[in-house]
């Protein structure tokens, strides 16, 4: 069993940035892909951006290319997700997900672990 807690959201403005954390417990956590998850009032969840166990792997949401950054300290257990240029489009809850194999994923229903979700609110 793995359990994943999120952390760092908030209300932020546009054009601003926000550093999300998701800790995780149990061991071999570099054996598990992670990724993040987001859904936003109204709209289904989307996939927004998942890493290997080793790190080697990433994959973004083309909507957030070049403005978020997912990376892992397997070390420590964590992984983050950095956002810069925040949109208002970006509001969501976001969720830390992860799954049994080191391989990486864009589908949902390929992640055995979920968060419970840290809100993500960016003013206009």
């Amino acid at each position: 069993q793995v359990q994943l807690v999120e952390s760092g959201g908030g209300l932020v403005q546009a054009g601003g940035s926000l550093r999300l954390s998701c800790a995780a417990s149990g061991r071999a956590f570099s054996r598990y892909a992670m990724g993040w998850f987001r859904q936003a009032p109204g709209k289904e969840r989307e996939f927004v951006a998942s890493i290997s166990g080793s790190g080697g792997g990433i994959f973004y949401t083309e909507s957030v290319k070049g403005r978020f950054t997912i990376s892992r300290e397997n070390a420590g257990n964590t992984v983050y997700l950095q956002m810069n240029r925040l949109k208002p489009e970006d509001t969501a809850v976001y969720y830390c997900v992860a799954r049994g194999g080191s391989l990486a994923s864009a589908r949902d229903r390929d992640y055995d672990y979920w968060g419970q979700g840290t809100q993500v609110t960016v003013s206009s």
